[in-house]
């Protein structure tokens, strides 16, 4: 057998494999990635939904979140702002927060009006992480445990929008998160900010679902 029968040997040898490699390709191609998904529930507390002439229909639309992510089996974590007693964690530089120190009973570990409120209260296997300040990793061990849960995508729900929603989606934006922001399971005082902020600002770096469309994608 000379080179060139060998060679045409070879090649005819090998040819299968090939189409192996090319048809597992195509298929690893076909698959869908599942990003690991966690839904943030984030200061729907007792006192803050005082500040909503309704709060029902918001209170109802992450209940069905809520629902949606344990039929899902997605993690839910609630993240929630709270003091400890004199706010040690509180500078009188911070404009904002040492108002509330100043209060000297808001947002105290043992206030009732820190508590989350009941209708969307937490169940056993939730995690509650508590923050700082205004975002959801400020002062909080959030992005530690969704490193242990490998997370990639964030679904967010929460009130304020111009507070801690604004303020989680842009800092888990530059984490690198993917992010799903729950239109109707976020709200603001102030309704034109909330509009605007969902269809000019945050809609840059997340997708803007309702509850529903959310949760049928699931299925």
């Amino acid at each position: 057998m000379n080179i060139t029968e060998i060679f045409t040997k070879t090649n005819e040898l090998q040819k299968p494999s090939y189409k192996i490699l090319a048809k597992n390709k195509k298929m690893t191609m076909k698959t869908n990635i599942n990003h690991a998904s966690v839904l943030l529930v984030m200061d729907i507390q007792r006192m803050g939904m005082g500040f909503l002439p309704d709060p029902a229909p918001l209170l109802q639309n992450i209940g069905k979140a809520i629902a949606a992510a344990r039929t899902a089996n997605i993690p839910v974590i609630y993240v929630v702002v709270s003091f400890r007693n004199d706010y040690p964690e509180i500078s009188a530089d911070n404009k904002i927060f040492y108002q509330i120190k100043q209060s000297g009973a808001l947002l105290l570990e043992t206030d009732e009006g820190t508590a989350i409120h009941r209708a969307v209260a937490p169940e056993p296997g939730d995690i509650i992480v508590t923050k700082k300040r205004i975002s959801a990793f400020a002062g909080s061990d959030l992005e530690i445990v969704l490193r242990s849960f490998k997370t990639e995508q964030l679904v967010i729900t929460g009130f304020a929008t111009s507070g801690v929603v604004f303020s989680t989606v842009r800092e888990a934006a530059d984490k690198d998160y993917l992010q799903t922001i729950l239109s109707d399971c976020c709200e603001d005082p102030d309704k034109e900010v909330h509009n605007i902020l969902l269809t000019k600002v945050l809609n840059k770096q997340a997708s803007i679902l309702t509850v529903k469309e959310w949760a049928d994608s699931l299925n």
